[in-house]
């Protein structure tokens, strides 16, 4: 964890404008009438910020009690409100079946496959029937696959940079739809661009809980 606070005090790890794939998600929001959002794993808070803007009920996770100091920050200074909560993003808080939907950028593929399957299963747990849910994996394409200490299939830690020690999971098309198993893919996409002649590719997930009885309560 000391890792993360210190780089979500790096600008480049703690942006202010949303992800242009979250713009979009919002939009679809609007149109399904959702009322509460969570942004699991929220950071700085630029998309909980971003989701209280629009006019609905934000929340946000972390970790990270740095990140979730400079998103009360940016809360205080925007004059808005977002409920946030410190806590693992495997044992969220939350009683079953409570959010509209749920987004996890940038942040669910720092672990191994079985604790991705893990926050998927809280996801699931705590998203209404047919909740929505935004993610983004990193693509086998992009250039640091590969690179750093494998310690299982696909997932490496970082040795050298600013994310030195820090865990990253590679996924491919075939990979996802087994993590997805439990929800309704409605769209699956893999975007891609290049910077400092490298390239960086990432898949975006929408996806939703068709039925939810995992809930518990």
């Amino acid at each position: 964890m000391t890792e993360w606070n210190q780089i979500l005090r790096e600008r480049v790890y703690s942006p202010e404008e949303p992800d242009e794939h979250v713009v979009q998600f919002a939009g679809l929001l609007l149109e399904k009438r959702a009322v509460n959002v969570l942004d699991l794993d929220c950071g700085a808070g630029r998309h909980a910020i971003y989701f209280a803007k629009r006019g609905f009920e934000a929340y946000g996770v972390d970790f990270s009690e740095t990140g979730l100091k400079m998103a009360r920050k940016r809360l205080g200074k925007e004059k808005l409100n977002a409920f946030l909560v410190r806590c693992d993003m495997k044992m969220l808080p939350f009683v079953g079946s409570c959010f509209d939907a749920v987004t996890c950028t940038r942040a669910i593929y720092h672990q191994k496959t079985a604790d991705i399957q893990e926050v998927l299963h809280e996801i699931g747990r705590i998203l209404r029937k047919n909740g929505l849910l935004l993610a983004d994996f990193l693509s086998k394409r992009t250039y640091s696959y590969g690179k750093g200490l494998e310690v299982e299939e696909s997932t490496f830690v970082e040795q050298d940079g600013v994310e030195r020690g820090i865990l990253h999971h590679f996924t491919d098309e075939k990979e996802l739809k087994e993590l997805f198993k439990d929800f309704m893919i409605i769209n699956l996409e893999l975007r891609e661009r290049v910077v400092e002649n490298k390239l960086r590719s990432r898949w975006i997930v929408t996806a939703m809980v068709q039925m939810n009885s995992k809930s518990g309560n």
